[in-house]
């Protein structure tokens, strides 16, 4: 982009008067900006305007098709057979519990027969398998002298009066619905509510409103105390009410977005002592977030819990990186160059590798963009356009407003005043001066060998880092949320769980009914009730096998699968009668179902690998095991994506930022010195993980990548003026000194600034939020003091000392001081190492 020519200027000299200054000096984007002020601002502000109206129309929701893997081979396999699956995909689960008796009581009935019909009408809600002890669905069977019987559950003739409520009580019995639809203490009953994935426009489910519809739900019908009501309590679980409680977490989250304004203007301000340039940058990340979610908006897209926290980090990596510029033109200003000059200087020092940092931010990522999931994606696609419009907004825009607004005269001469007393040692000049020590072989030695133990040691820990879930319930949310106490107490009173596991048989139309695909499915059936965590299977064998039983007045010995074509086909005929869930009407797919004790990572491992092993050995071509079904099933799935993707995740992200470092400093050492601390971060992170209990998923996938992205920004700020300045001659020791002092506390406060951007998410009502936050602001803090103490220390053993006949002089580009002019601003070197 820039000429060594244009981008040359071997000493900024001090220029008190506009009139002695060149305007057509620079490269030509310099000019372009500088020269068209006005333009630019008035363009600026037009933009800012027309995102900010978009910005009412953002909205926030989350689809279960975007949590799927979608291209892996076991969701195509659900995707291509879903109609078929019947509620065996995307469901809720509705337990209503009378918390003063049981449900054979009249008034409890009548509340759930109320509940259930407002649930049937709820948009998107598949009303043909919807199933509670009010739906004809429900079933019981019986074997008489007379042969097989049955009917619904709810008798038809059922009035509220002690006889058909008995009756009730016989069917509940009789069905084996005890520990699914109705609890085991008889205090509750159950509605499974199975979604469709789209309306009838063919609008994607909106879960935030079936949430708030669910909840209106149970706020009316635990209102108790009116006169002969019976005191109801109503749980709610299942993707669809989690993802509405997330949504309702992120509006409660919106006001620590306000507490990280308020924290990182005070830490700029209390460095920089000077209100309208600290106001200045906030106003510039403040514009990116406008243009991050007006964007959004205006190419069609929404936020979802996920890639809700996206602002968040947009808004404190600009808020760093305006701390960058505007410390540059602080210390020129102190110099008593005019504010204008000074604006423009810092823009040729900085531009280059502010584009390279932000790069580095960008990579972190879009190398989620890789990743088989759309919800990851839309993260990935709402980071890098926030990315995007840093670059304009803090590059280009920033030293702009800057140039108008300047810096406070006063503030500007106490930070040439503190820096004057850290070059003697005083103040931070003590911390400058011990980190300088690790210039030295015992501390360098020391500093590289305490790293390595602890990357030796974190390796080990993370070891034991785990992929999915480690906790029952919802470990999205916290464990005292409304919805995990739900979680427990359906786990605590039902037999049967929620998760539930598939896997679907198919075979040419009408093969379901012979014989040998019947036994293989037993077969299947009883290898999946092997597993440890399987709490009970469930398949078209089990129908067969009790219808026959059934028609042979329910003598036991009779409760097989018979080898005679002939008793089989009467039993699939009274299976399509009945509508099993197991069969379809062409009797070509038919699902075997465990229902499994919980959702942790351990117990779907156990369970994918006992399925993935039985359909090897026993799928033909006209009998295939497909994997996989159930909302258990599709997590095993995730599981799998996600930890696969966690590796090839870092692979691309340390591949993204070693090229760019490499053209950055043109050297592999430097390549060295500035990945090392990342990696090292990179393993403390997963063995931080580890000992907080927190899994690889969907939801903290993203962190490390993002902690790779950002924190590669302090290696380079150090590098880039500590390798120039041994370019023009200076010793390791005095480079990094220099480097140090003119960059040190500005490093510092981007790792606090960015820290303190995201510590406040570990206050979140969202679990997975709050775990973000924690990671993230571990990663930035680390690598910020990494960065201080391993670039000196790693560059003692790879960088030769430069001698005297070896002194060049190099051109003041990308980054002459990067994070600003200091003591030796005026004439600092490039930070384009060659």
């Amino acid at each position: 982009m820039f000429s060594e020519k244009e981008s040359s200027a071997p000493e900024m000299a001090v220029i008190k008067d506009l009139k002695d200054f060149d305007r057509y000096s620079g490269n030509w984007l310099e000019r372009l900006v500088f020269n068209n002020r006005l333009w630019m601002v008035l363009a600026c502000a037009l933009l800012t305007v027309f995102f900010a109206l978009q910005i009412p129309k953002l909205q926030v929701s989350a689809s279960f098709e975007k949590s799927l893997p979608t291209s892996h081979p076991y969701i195509v396999n659900y995707q291509e057979n879903r109609s078929a699956l019947r509620g065996l995909g995307d469901s809720v689960r509705v337990v209503v519990e009378n918390t003063e008796g049981d449900i054979f009581n009249a008034a409890y009935l009548d509340s759930l027969a109320k509940i259930n019909d407002e649930i049937v009408l709820l948009p998107g809600v598949d009303r043909s398998w919807l199933k509670s002890i009010w739906t004809p669905v429900v079933r019981w069977t019986e074997y008489t002298e007379e042969g097989f019987v049955g009917g619904p559950v709810m008798p038809q003739n059922y009035n509220g009066s002690p006889e058909t409520i008995q009756a009730l009580k016989l069917n509940i019995n009789r069905a084996g619905v005890v520990g699914s639809l109705v609890a085991n203490d008889f205090k509750s009953s159950m509605i499974v509510v199975p979604l469709m994935s789209r309306d009838a426009e063919g609008r994607p489910a909106d879960y935030h409103a079936l949430s708030k519809s669910l909840e209106d739900i149970r706020s009316r019908y635990e209102s108790a105390g009116k006169p002969g009501s019976p005191k109801l309590k109503v749980h709610v679980v299942g993707y669809a009410k989690l993802v509405g409680d997330l949504i309702d977490g992120l509006q409660k989250v919106m006001t620590f977005f306000v507490a990280s304004a308020v924290i990182a203007a005070f830490i700029i301000f209390m460095f920089t002592r000077c209100v309208r340039s600290t106001l200045t940058v906030l106003a510039c990340s403040i514009i990116a977030v406008t243009w991050q979610l007006g964007l959004l908006v205006t190419m069609g897209f929404a936020l979802d819990p996920f890639s809700a926290l996206v602002p968040f980090l947009i808004f404190a990596i600009g808020v760093s990186h305006g701390a960058q510029k505007m410390n540059g033109i602080m210390q020129d200003v102190g110099r008593g160059t005019h504010t204008l000059v000074a604006a423009r200087y810092t823009f040729r020092r900085l531009f280059i590798a502010g584009v390279t940092a932000l790069l580095a931010d960008a990579v972190g990522f879009a190398v989620l963009m890789l990743i088989d999931i759309p919800a990851i994606r839309d993260l990935a696609l709402a980071a890098s356009m926030g990315v995007a419009v840093l670059i304009f907004t803090n590059l280009l825009l920033l030293p702009v407003m800057l140039s108008f607004t300047g810096v406070s005269r006063k503030a500007a001469l106490r930070s040439l005043r503190d820096e004057e007393e850290q070059e003697s040692g005083k103040g931070l000049g003590a911390v400058w001066r011990l980190l300088d020590r690790f210039t030295e072989r015992r501390w360098a030695t020391a500093a590289v060998l305490v790293s390595l133990g602890l990357a030796v040691g974190g390796y080990i820990v993370a070891l034991n880092l785990q992929t999915g879930d480690l906790d029952p319930g919802a470990p999205e949310l916290r464990p005292e949320a409304r919805y995990n106490l739900d979680d427990a107490y359906i786990s605590a009173n039902y037999g049967l769980s929620s998760e539930v596991f598939a896997v679907m048989v198919k075979t040419p139309p009408d093969d379901c009914r012979k014989f040998d695909t019947l036994v293989e499915i037993d077969r299947l059936a009883f290898a999946l009730s092997q597993v440890p965590g399987v709490q009970k299977t469930a398949s078209l064998a089990d129908t067969v096998r009790n219808y026959t039983s059934g028609g042979f007045e329910g003598n036991p010995k009779w409760l097989t699968i018979s080898g005679n074509q002939g008793l089989i086909d009467p039993q699939i005929s009274n299976a399509l009668a009945w509508n099993s869930e197991f069969i379809t009407d062409a009797c070509a797919l038919t699902p075997v179902v465990a229902y499994l004790s919980d959702h942790k990572a351990d117990t779907l491992n156990r369970v994918m690998a006992a399925a993935e092993k039985f359909a090897a050995e026993h799928s033909t071509p006209d009998r295939q095991f497909l994997l996989a079904a159930g909302n258990a099933g599709i997590q095993a799935i995730t599981n799998i994506v996600v930890k696969k993707a966690n590796v090839s995740m870092l692979i691309y992200v340390y591949a993204a930022v070693i090229v760019l470092c490499a053209i950055a400093f043109r050297s592999w050492r430097a390549v060295l010195v500035a990945v090392l601390p990342l990696m090292l971060t990179s393993i403390l992170a997963e063995a931080l993980m580890v000992m907080l209990g927190i899994g690889v998923k969907v939801a903290t996938l993203p962190v490390i990548a993002l902690g790779v992205g950002i924190g590669v920004d302090y290696s380079l700020y150090l590098l880039s003026v500590q390798m120039a300045l041994m370019r023009k001659g200076e010793s390791l020791s005095d480079a990094y000194r220099h480097a140090v002092q003119f960059t040190g506390k500005v490093v510092a406060l981007v790792g606090v600034t960015l820290g303190a951007g995201v510590v406040t998410w570990a206050w979140s009502p969202i679990r997975f939020q709050a775990d973000m936050g924690i990671l993230l602001t571990f990663m930035f803090i680390v690598n910020m003091i990494g960065s201080l103490i391993l670039v000196p220390a790693l560059s003692y053993f790879l960088f030769k000392e430069p001698r005297a006949k070896d002194r060049q002089a190099v051109p003041a580009a990308a980054g002459d001081a990067v994070a600003g002019s200091g003591r030796r601003g005026a004439g600092a070197p490039s930070a384009v190492a060659r």
